[in-house]
């Protein structure tokens, strides 16, 4: 373990140097940036109704459409992608930029198509919808271990190691300091504020993100001559020392296009538009992490408008995060453009390439002092915000779905209690994942979000799909879809962990299934694989009877849900139901009572717990809060509002495909 750390301490060039570049004034404003979000999650918190199932995990679902869009964009765009979506830019060209832009029309469906379903279900977690569909208990736990283990693999740990190689790179500080302290605030305020919290400095991070982004795209671009001179710059963008007799140091010539050839290309057309859109579809239409925000809107519109500022605001990291990636290359070819393995280890202290730094590379190079501060600030805080949505999530999904399998009777308190333990259970496991991920080869590190992804979501977009537009499909049909595409999945995964691919100028020797075969179009045929199975096992299944689908399908979402779930009437108690939410939105007006001592008031807050007693509803009350919890009517105004963005939002994106296509 000791080598690669020392490896990777002896950063760019120099680490004195780096450190030097960090103005008095940039710790002036990291310090008061880091108050100030601190100040901000307390506020909300206080506001907020912490002390309830859905106040804590749903924010009392009491949003407006602009919180939830900018809050859409932000847990999606963490310190990972900022490093990701650059690096990949800088070693390939525009292509991943379609990335970014294809979510737009995930997120329109999941706001015309799956939010309306999941609203009218009544529900808060994704497996808990799945259980309501389908009945049964297997595909629930299977979704949430699943879940579980994608976030922890995939999200929080590629987060944190690219948040902290920003820190590293930027100040010159041990990794490992520097990841404790950030994963520190991050769970005080979590653990404080729940989703509201969560929410609002959200909204006001994404905010600085995208303004610091942009005034460095600026300068970038007027180094290099706008994009013209990028053009040129970039296609000229070789390192000094080269592998001789090879061709991996010059840039890509098909680089300014996002359409490349579907045999030889590095990301595919066909897989770009086909292959993509199923992974798109899981994470933005079926991940707790995406859909938990929607599902805190007032009401369906506040949802449609989110995501549709959702929409426009993807449109915009192709120039804030993919062409600076690339504008980096063309000015430091030798350190993000270097193919030679020694050399890179120098640099970055990965053999297989150093593009994972041309992001923070181009932050300390050309950020005028104050500002260089404040774009640190704003990435440790996209890093925070990913992470603080992923942690509140996971405990969400945890607690829901199986502390209550496990314990029955676990009173509110309880489970408000045991979330946070999870919390920190899993920041203990992230912070032991580090060294792992750092002796990992952290050149393919995007690579290795997207292609653990492609191996495992496909079967749950299958799923969803047919679950919401095929009311044929049953339990036994469900489970063995995904049974049969979590195997076929894996046994690719587990050969691409065996077969690494080759460095530069050494031959292929990789089976041709991961040599031939990418990983955008083996989503495809798994998403198509799993989907048949799923289809043909329900057929010869008995159906659910149709009057068991009320408000849980597509076609039937206007018609109640009936009071019993399907072949369930035992776990009654591991469901958050209506009447949870409803009580969330109730305990917003309680009577003052007598009053416990200071001690257990400071501890009851921390824990989200009423510090007064919360009061109880009528029947009829309770009846009618339901009925406005799960309404999925909209005021005609604001449907065609709604439907018209929607449109021009479209026609915005087919024309940016089409003019970089």
């Amino acid at each position: 373990m000791s080598q690669p750390t020392t490896g990777t301490t002896e950063l760019p060039g120099l680490p004195g140097d780096t450190a030097a570049a960090f103005a008095v004034a940039d710790i002036i404003v990291v310090v008061l940036y880091f108050a100030f979000v601190l100040a901000v999650g307390i506020w909300s918190s206080i506001r907020a109704s912490r002390g309830t199932i859905g106040g804590y995990f749903l924010a009392g679902r009491s949003m407006t459409w602009w919180p939830i869009g900018a809050s859409l964009m932000s847990s999606n765009v963490g310190s990972g992608l900022f490093i990701g979506l650059a690096g990949t830019g800088a070693a390939g060209g525009l292509a991943v930029g379609g990335f970014e832009w294809n979510a737009t029309w995930a997120l329109l469906a999941l706001g015309w198509i799956f939010v309306p379903v999941y609203i009218a279900a009544g529900v808060v977690t994704m497996p808990e919808y799945l259980q309501k569909r389908f009945g049964g208990q297997r595909i629930q736990i299977y979704m949430s271990v699943l879940s579980l283990i994608l976030y922890i693999f995939t999200k929080i740990s590629t987060d944190i190691f690219s948040g902290a190689l920003f820190i590293q790179i930027s100040l010159g500080w041990n990794l490992y300091l520097s990841t404790v302290v950030l994963l520190a605030v991050t769970a005080v305020y979590t653990i404080a504020g729940g989703l509201t919290a969560v929410i609002y400095t959200d909204a006001l991070q994404t905010l600085i993100m995208v303004l610091g982004a942009l005034v460095l795209m600026f300068i970038g671009f007027e180094k290099v001559g706008w994009y013209e001179g990028l053009q040129e710059k970039y296609s000229t963008a070789i390192p000094k020392i080269t592998v001789p007799n090879t061709t991996c140091h010059l840039p890509r010539a098909d680089a300014f296009h996002l359409f490349r050839d579907p045999i030889t290309g590095d990301i595919p057309w066909p897989g770009l538009i086909f292959g993509l859109s199923v992974l798109a579809l899981w994470c933005w239409c079926t991940d707790q992490v995406i859909v938990q925000r929607s599902l805190s809107a007032k009401n369906l519109s506040h949802a449609k408008g989110g995501s549709v500022l959702g929409g426009y605001l993807k449109i915009f990291p192709m120039f804030f995060i993919v062409m600076p990636g690339m504008i980096s290359r063309a000015l430091y070819p030798d350190e993000v453009g270097c193919v030679d393995p020694d050399i890179c280890k120098r640099v970055c202290g990965a053999a297989v390439g150093c593009s994972n730094i041309a992001y923070p590379k181009l932050v300390i190079e050309l950020m005028p002092d104050g500002l260089r501060g404040l774009m640190i600030a704003v990435m440790m805080a996209a890093l925070m915000s990913s992470l603080t949505s992923i942690f509140n999530s996971s405990s969400t999904l945890f607690v829901v779905d199986i502390w209550q399998r496990v314990r029955r009777q676990a009173s509110e308190q309880e489970l408000m209690v045991v979330g946070r333990v999870f919390i920190l259970i899993l920041v203990v496991i992230s912070i032991l994942w580090i060294p792992i991920i750092q002796s990992a080869n952290s050149g393919k590190l995007f690579d290795y979000i997207q292609s653990i992804t492609s191996y495992l979501a496909p079967p749950i977009t299958a799923l969803f799909i047919l679950a919401i537009f095929c009311k044929r499909i049953n339990e036994p049909g469900a489970f063995w879809g995904l049974m049969a595409g979590l195997a076929v999945g894996l046994v690719r995964m587990v050969m691409e962990f065996i077969y690494s691919p080759p460095s530069c100028g050494e031959e292929d020797r990789r089976p041709a299934v991961l040599k031939d075969l990418h990983y955008l179009y083996f989503a495809l045929i798994l998403c198509a694989l799993a989907a048949i199975v799923t289809v043909l096992i329900s057929l010869c299944t008995p159906p659910i009877p149709e009057e068991k689908l009320g408000s849980l399908t597509w076609w039937t979402r206007h018609r109640k849900a009936p009071a019993i779930n399907l072949k369930n009437c035992k776990s009654e108690a591991a469901q958050i139901s209506p009447e949870h939410l409803a009580e969330a939105a109730a305990s917003g007006d309680t009577e003052e009572a007598a009053k416990p001592p200071c001690w257990k008031m400071v501890y009851l807050w921390f824990c989200g717990l009423p510090t007064s007693p919360t009061p109880t509803l009528s029947q009829e009350e309770r009846a009618a809060l339901e009925q406005t919890l799960t309404s999925i009517e909209e005021k005609p105004l604001w449907r065609i509002v709604c439907n018209a963005n929607a449109i021009l939002l479209l026609t915005i994106n087919i024309f940016l495909w089409a003019y970089f296509g």
